[in-house]
């Protein structure tokens, strides 16, 4: 149950994060995991660390907003492995700041990283994805709720959200599914990071706020989502598409 045994899995931002999650977890469980990360150091370590414990993974260096990056690494696994059965969109990039205080040149950056990238993904590698293969797709629940100050980052997971289902109809007839997850807020190097930048001093405060925010008193972890993730990419979920899944600790449905 919920085995990837010869799979080969794209993962992208599979170098930390949620990301990570996902890539370790999805070796764990027998794929052959490819990482496409912008920061080598990162895909090299979690490739390294991924090989340590057994598992197989592949660091390859690729900017997603670039579709000629893409469609060069994807014929190069394709070169080597023969196909592609799982596609997960993890990458993304956030920015803090509402429709009059985001500038042009930050929204439009959200938007290649988080929506563009996806689709320059889905364009390439989708040709190459037998039947029973899998895309899952990692919005927010800020695509389903107003955050205050999150207004590039929230219109760029809603049209995640709109781009799963979309996938999913064109592509339902040739054994290819699509869903989304819907993280709350989990905690990773990022989040620490930007506590760190913009409340220094307030760290523990912040932390206990951030975490206090979901019902359930906590944050996520990434390998929460990553559970999840597997079961909507394994053959155990093949009859489950164009759907949306929120993970995230009562958000949504009781806050």
């Amino acid at each position: 149950m919920l085995r990837l045994d010869d799979k080969t899995a794209i993962i992208t931002g599979g170098g930390s994060g949620i990301g990570k999650g996902i890539a370790e977890m999805f070796a764990e469980r027998g794929a052959h995991v490819q990482i496409f990360e912008v920061d080598e150091v990162t895909a090299e370590e979690t490739t390294a660390e991924i090989v340590a414990a057994g598992g197989q993974a592949t660091a390859r260096v690729c900017d997603i907003t670039d579709q000629a990056a893409v469609k060069s690494q994807v014929e190069a696994i394709i070169a080597d492995r023969g196909n592609i059965d799982v596609l997960v969109n993890n990458a993304g990039i956030a920015h803090v700041g509402d429709v009059t205080t985001t500038e042009e040149a930050d929204f439009d950056r959200v938007m290649a990283v988080n929506v563009k990238g996806v689709y320059n993904c889905c364009y390439a590698v989708i040709p190459h994805m037998p039947q029973g293969s899998a895309i899952l797709n990692i919005a927010s629940t800020v695509a389903w709720f107003g955050l205050a100050e999150r207004f590039a980052y929230s219109t760029s997971k809603g049209a995640v959200v709109a781009l799963t289902y979309s996938v999913a109809k064109d592509f339902v007839d040739k054994g290819i599914r699509c869903n989304a997850i819907l993280p709350g807020r989990i905690h990773t190097p990022f989040v620490d990071g930007f506590v760190a930048k913009n409340y220094p001093g307030e760290e523990e405060a912040v932390m206990e706020k951030l975490a206090a925010f979901q019902p359930i008193g906590r944050m996520g972890s990434p390998k929460e989502i990553a559970v999840a993730a597997l079961f909507l990419c394994s053959d155990e979920a093949s009859f489950v598409t164009g759907s949306v899944h929120p993970i995230d600790g009562g958000t949504l449905s009781i806050r």
